[in-house]
């Protein structure tokens, strides 16, 4: 019998490449999300993609009873996958309060349930975010913990010390944090992508949004860093490399492979690439001159960051292995294919 995953937020970017790459490792995926970020028709896409259809069931995680509810009439799940919350660095700095409320409270609800529920593994989305300003690059796992730059990088920040705080109690849960970079790409078949409701906080839909002529230009929020274009720079990871270090990671709990009771890993390429980089890296890819202009800093923006990714190949065997070109050139592909849909 397939073993059963809870995967919350799984219409959502990332929760959808997970659930196709779950379903092909042979795991039984129940999808929860209220789509508040995305639609219910990414189901279809994922059986297109799998053959397999996820079961979807429309729900928010802040809701305590709707959860008890779903785990009685979906018994015998032995992990979850959490990545329901809300994301936006810019919108966190405008509204704390929603992302306060929503990714903490979805959180505990999950945690409160999950030994009433005989649920045993936990992977968390979590985020390079909770670094801040790195003192050192590439970061490791041992890196301090700084003061949050945004809302959002302190809900993670707290996130992660809920679950510390919950497994150090004796609570019967084994915890994989993973601390991921900057996902962006597509599905190779183009079914898969990140189609944000309204417009883009991240910055490669923007930008293949403007390459499409449905935003005017993509704004570069600063030029004046100390990096060597003065844009800022990150870490950016192929969305598939990434769903699959999630594989890696239920596989490790649910076989015993752990080593201790919360293990963290960096998931990223462990190469930095400024945005004005990957700008030019997208039009050589794809021959699509950009619109693009430089604007002031934006708030909550943390000027260079990228992984040092050694512990997580050695430990989980896991490595990105997709090129920022591919990476690029998918993107594009998901927006050509979203102009056939119709969808904007």
């Amino acid at each position: 019998m397939k073993e059963r995953i809870l995967v919350t937020g799984g219409t959502g970017y990332i929760g959808s490449h997970t659930v196709v790459e779950l379903q092909n490792s042979g795991y039984e995926v129940i999808i929860i999300d209220n789509l508040s970020n995305s639609t219910a028709d990414v189901v279809d896409n994922i059986e297109k993609i799998s053959g397999i259809r996820p079961v979807f069931e429309k729900l928010d995680c802040q809701d305590y009873e709707g959860l008890d509810a779903l785990f009685g009439k979906y018994p015998g799940i032995k992990a979850i996958i959490h990545f329901a919350a809300s994301k936006a660095v810019g919108e966190s700095v405008e509204k704390p309060l929603l992302y306060y409320r929503n990714n903490l409270v979805s959180l505990i609800n999950l945690l409160e349930l999950m030994p009433e529920h005989q649920v045993k593994g936990f992977v968390f989305s979590s985020s390079c975010t909770v670094y801040g300003e790195p003192d050192e690059l590439p970061i490791t796992e041992n890196a301090l913990i700084k003061q949050a730059t945004s809302p959002y990088g302190n809900t993670k920040q707290i996130n992660e010390e809920i679950v510390r705080d919950t497994v150090a109690s004796g609570a019967p849960i084994e915890v994989i944090l993973l601390r991921y970079f900057n996902p962006i790409g597509a599905h190779p078949t183009a079914l898969l992508g990140e189609l944000p409701n309204g417009v883009p906080q991240n910055l490669v839909p923007f930008l293949t949004q403007t390459a499409m002529g449905i935003r005017e230009k993509l704004s570069v929020f600063g030029d004046d860093y100390n990096t060597p274009d003065g844009s800022c720079i990150r870490d950016f990871i192929n969305v598939v490399d990434l769903a699959k270090a999630h594989v890696v990671a239920i596989d490790r709990i649910l076989q015993g492979k752990q080593k201790e009771k919360v293990e963290i890993f960096n998931i990223g390429t462990g190469r930095g690439l400024s945005v004005l980089e990957l700008i030019h890296a997208f039009e050589e890819a794809t021959g699509v001159k950009l619109n693009y202009q430089i604007v002031g800093r934006r708030a909550g923006d943390i000027e260079k960051i990228w992984a040092d990714p050694e512990f997580a190949n050695r430990e989980l065997g896991w490595t990105a292995v997709e090129t920022i070109e591919d990476t690029l050139r998918s993107a594009w592909n998901w927006q050509l294919k979203l102009r056939e849909r119709d969808i904007q």
